[in-house]
């Protein structure tokens, strides 16, 4: 029986991969942290083959510890790291260097020219995204302007261009298939999100050449077969989808005004706004939630680049922590933070201050700071940049009652319910957290006739866990202007 599925969640600090049954239950799961590459200031890279390995490695565990063949896989849900920027070449698949990471800053500079050459409003209306290093656009026109003979090959046609997802699914299936979906498409500053289509003003404006874009499809979708020397039989790929859209659909946010916020290297908070393109007066990102059956589901998205990835920094930057399974123990050790705020600008500020040059302190330390301290410190800092992105969600108009999360992050009970003292409403974690990997899976599945619709699928969700305000209204206010006055302090 081909009633499993079977989710590749390639990350930004680990691949993972899980088998799911079709009541949505994990029955196997594999993963595999690979290496981060800085090789200056504000440059975050890594390596595809790493990328690649990982994911064939974390893909056979899954399988293996779920005790079943490739044969039983209905189908395979890729989501993936949205901006970051893969460039190989078409004839053998190699690589043209190192992909450029999502978190880097190296194109702020281009970012800030074509602001003052007046463009951004242009940008803003077709993508629904901002001028910054963020997004893939700027990254793939640094890559052919800087690696030797790129820009070259690519007016050829000799080069492809993908964000993870499309490398991923070009090496899956032997280089046969060169495509992304929407959501994907969405984040690269070169997708109209009205027209459903690659803008060639934006291409232009960016100088990227069309012969290296990848077609763009549903976010469930036939998107070919793997080849069969890889898990032993040929599998079909049913679904493409960002990290944070497969968590959307992964948290059933299927109707306007439902909102989740993800928990990983980043935190990502995302509001359904149903088949209208809503534009923020609050700096938040208009972005496509998903497609099916060319129907575009849309979202408000709020993006803070450092959330788990301060932990990891702690534990392998500074070694004050051995694992991050201690930083509860950490936080519930000390009756406060002590006046300490963590501002975790290591690559900029997301939204909504949009500050590629910011970065990071560790403020209001004093002789009887312990580590405890700065651990907890840490942690508030995730709640109050959500605050950031749920207030500019508020602004816009949504009216925020609960939050739905997810992600690593929120096995830690001490910080869910810190963000729910923290933006002051409700939040439900549900009762599987790897919901980036099952939003994946389900559209897979629905793909391949698993689910007869979204609200099928809907049925698989519950919560497991709901944590209430606690905190005074004063307190939270005075805690949150702290936190204010601390990004004030790093700001470039």
């Amino acid at each position: 029986m081909t009633d499993y599925l079977l989710a590749i969640d390639q990350g930004t600090t680990s691949s993972r991969a899980i088998v799911f049954d079709k009541q949505g239950a994990i029955c196997g799961l594999g993963q595999q942290e690979f290496a981060q590459h800085f090789p200056a200031d504000g440059w975050v890279e890594h390596e595809l083959e790493d990328i690649w390995a990982s994911t064939l490695a974390v893909c056979r565990q899954a399988l293996a510890a779920a005790g079943i063949e490739a044969r039983q896989i209905a189908s395979i849900g890729i989501t993936n790291q949205r901006e970051t920027t893969a460039l190989w070449e078409r004839d053998t698949g190699k690589p043209l260097g190192r992909a450029i990471v999502w978190q880097d800053r190296r194109t702020a500079a281009q970012c800030e020219r074509l602001r003052a050459e007046g463009v951004e409003a242009m940008v803003s209306r077709r993508t629904g995204l901002l001028l910054d290093p963020y997004f893939s656009g700027t990254k793939l026109g640094w890559m052919l302007d800087n690696i030797p003979g790129a820009r070259e090959k690519a007016e050829r046609g000799l080069l492809a261009f993908g964000t993870i997802d499309t490398f991923l699914l070009w090496r899956l299936t032997g280089g046969k298939v060169h495509a992304t979906d929407a959501t994907n498409a969405s984040r690269t500053l070169l997708y109209n999100i009205h027209r459903h289509c690659w803008d060639d003003e934006l291409l232009s404006l960016l100088n990227i050449p069309v012969a290296v874009l990848p077609e763009v499809k549903n976010s469930a979708d036939d998107f070919g077969t793997t080849s069969p020397e890889l898990f032993g039989a040929a599998i079909s790929v049913g679904a493409l989808i960002g990290d944070q859209q497969a968590a959307t659909v992964g948290q059933a946010c299927f109707a306007p005004g439902m909102v989740k916020s993800t928990y990983g290297t980043g935190c990502f908070v995302m509001l359904n706004t149903g088949v209208q393109a809503i534009t923020s007066g609050n700096r938040l990102l208009t972005t496509i939630a998903y497609q099916l059956d060319g129907q575009t589901t849309y979202a408000l998205e709020g993006s803070i680049f450092v959330a788990g990835a301060a932990v990891q920094w702690l534990r392998d930057g500074l070694h004050l922590i051995g694992s991050a399974s201690q930083m509860q123990e950490l936080a519930e050790s000390v009756s406060s933070s002590n006046g300490v705020y963590m501002v975790p600008a290591f690559t900029g500020l997301g939204a909504p201050y949009w500050d590629p040059d910011a970065r990071g302190a560790i403020l209001g330390l004093t002789r009887d700071t312990q580590i405890a301290h700065i651990a907890r410190a840490t942690l508030e800092a995730v709640c109050y940049q959500s605050r950031d992105l749920l207030d500019a969600m508020r602004n816009d108009g949504a009216e925020i009652e609960t939050l739905r999360v997810d992600g690593g992050m929120v096995v830690n009970d001490w910080l869910v319910q810190r963000l729910a003292d923290t933006v002051g409403c409700e939040c439900q974690r549900p009762a599987v957290i790897e919901t980036t990997a099952l939003g994946a899976a389900g559209l897979a599945g629905l793909q391949a006739g698993l689910y007869g619709s979204l609200p099928d699928f809907n049925q698989l969700w519950r919560a497991e866990q709901t944590f209430k305000p606690a905190m005074s209204e004063a307190d939270r206010e005075r805690r949150y202007h702290g936190w204010k006055k601390a990004v004030a302090r790093v700001r470039s």
